[in-house]
């Protein structure tokens, strides 16, 4: 099942909340929608769900539109990000509600209730209340739920916000191994850059409720659109130049620009913190080597190694590198060593995020 949005508004006390978006969710594929929080992306789940309705625009599940149908008649499956368990009901009820709110023979809902309880590994916790409940296996519960009536299209606002970090990468493993083996379509609602290039299949990135870029992982990271994308996406230094001969002139550094900038224009360079290179110290080649730059503070994380310089123009800039590429260099504070730039992304500096 495919689900198609065209040109989604939606206001909220005279706040435009999401601003004309549309996208595409192809037939069992997992697409994130990602951004900062407050930026619209939950607001555009629920109205492809029908909770909300749209001011403006349309929403498609497999070619038919559903923008003023109601909930109950889009069939799609939907697990909140808190669970959203009734307290007063054993797992087994909460699995089994949807199914008896629809009439369904109690024989097919108990066997429905026994495969989904095995699905999601909690066989022979059916007696149990969700206060009984892991975070983790609550959340487990909520899928179970979303999952009985067997929708093809599965949307998750945030599912496991509310875990700690080892439960979450383990359910977010499992949802992608389950995802594939029930063939849904899943969209899902994220702030966290990792949990979407790690799940999804295709990232919509939503920032003050419009689409900033729409691609795979790898395209959103290694090409961001805009500077908002190559700011959000990682972490990044940022820092300011000319137009020059071709390339981003960038105190004693420069890169090259993808796109022909206007000679002479201000430009803002993008640079992830790996792709700063230290190539040694200043004073191997004498002062004909390649720039250089001050160490102003050296830290060490697990195998990561995190160095501060400033440029010889007082520019900051950040370089990570390992731990093994960090020891035969004896970094230390103070020192000159000479630098280099990997990709950055470069935008004309009037561009606003």
């Amino acid at each position: 099942m495919t689900i198609r949005v065209e040109g989604l508004v939606k206001h909220f006390g005279g706040h435009r909340v999401v601003d004309d978006v549309s996208f595409t969710v192809e037939d069992r594929e997992f697409v994130a929608l990602l951004g900062p929080s407050g930026g619209g992306k939950s607001t555009v789940l629920r109205l492809i769900a029908g909770l909300d309705f749209p001011d403006a625009g349309r929403v498609h599940v497999s070619g038919a539109e559903v923008t003023s149908s109601r909930v109950q008649e889009r069939a799609l499956g939907f697990v909140f990000q808190h669970y959203a368990l009734f307290r007063h009901m054993t797992v087994r009820d909460n699995i089994a509600f949807g199914l008896e709110v629809r009439k369904t023979p109690p024989a097919e809902v108990d066997r429905r209730v026994e495969e989904l309880l095995d699905l999601v590994q909690l066989q022979g916790f059916q007696a149990r209340f969700p206060s009984q409940l892991s975070g983790g296996q609550r959340q487990r519960v909520a899928l179970a739920r979303a999952l009985a009536p067997r929708p093809r299209v599965m949307l998750l606002d945030e599912p496991f916000g509310a875990l700690d970090a080892k439960v979450r990468l383990e359910l977010r493993r499992w949802l992608r191994r389950l995802q594939r083996e029930q063939g849904m379509t899943c969209l899902f609602v994220t702030h966290d850059q990792e949990e979407a290039m790690e799940l999804a299949d295709r990232v919509v990135i939503i920032n003050g409720g419009r689409v900033e870029q729409i691609g795979s992982p790898a395209d959103v990271y290694d090409a961001p659109a805009t500077p908002f994308v190559a700011s959000f996406m990682g972490s990044s230094n940022v820092l300011v130049g000319v137009a020059r001969d071709g390339r981003a002139a960038l105190g004693s550094l420069d890169v090259p620009l993808a796109a022909e900038e206007r000679e002479g224009a201000d430009v803002r360079a993008f640079v992830r913190h790996h792709a700063v290179r230290i190539l040694g110290r200043a004073d191997a080649r004498g002062s004909h080597g390649p720039p250089t730059a001050t160490i102003r503070r050296v830290t060490r994380v697990g195998w990561l190694v995190r160095v501060d310089l400033e440029l010889e123009d007082g520019q900051l800039l950040v370089a990570e590198i390992s731990k093994d590429e960090a020891q035969p260099l004896a970094l230390r504070e103070g020192e000159r060593v000479m630098v280099s730039l990997g990709e950055a992304a470069v935008f004309a500096d009037d561009y606003v995020i």
